[in-house]
């Protein structure tokens, strides 16, 4: 929700004001508030016979836009502030969803890496197993089969995918 609209995602419960009583809320002439509608400072909701319903929200932009306005910065100047102001929130909440994406991405990616970083274990007569990460290999005699354990060999094997040997 930006400021410019932030009558367009008010919630039902939220207070709304007819503009007499935004006006004097807000300090103003209600004809004030008709022209920065116009001008797209601020936009109230609509009933459905065309009226305009201020939200709290609304009653704040007003009060920062009469705030602007006493430190002398004229209308065109206040819309400048109030777009660069919405720019740089969306700005804000796209980083932050891409800080979001990008630690899901390196999390789903040190995950494939630790797959694929796999170390196994060969014997002589062919039998291959994945040997467990953080455990000390074992003997020779201990790896291989039971039937010739004091003859059996064993190699262990770093397999990388894409990784070729020249």
């Amino acid at each position: 929700m930006n400021g410019r609209e932030s009558g367009a995602g008010a919630s039902r419960s939220s207070a709304m004001f007819v503009i007499s009583v935004a006006a004097q809320l807000a300090g103003m002439h209600p004809q004030t508030l008709r022209q920065y509608d116009r001008l797209g400072l601020v936009s109230p909701r609509r009933t459905a016979g065309r009226g305009r319903r201020y939200s709290s929200g609304d009653i704040d932009l007003l009060r920062r836009i009469q705030q602007m306005r006493a430190e002398g910065i004229n209308l065109a100047g206040i819309a400048q502030i109030l777009s660069l102001e919405e720019r740089l929130a969306r700005s804000e909440a796209e980083l932050a969803a891409d800080r979001e994406r990008l630690r899901l991405v390196e999390g789903e990616l040190a995950q494939l890496r630790a797959r694929d970083n796999r170390v196994f274990t060969a014997s002589a007569s062919g039998e291959i197993r994945t040997a467990e990460r953080g455990v000390r290999g074992r003997r020779a005699a201990q790896v291989g089969p039971s039937s010739s354990a004091g003859n059996a060999q064993t190699a262990l094997v770093l397999w990388r995918p894409g990784f070729t040997v020249r």
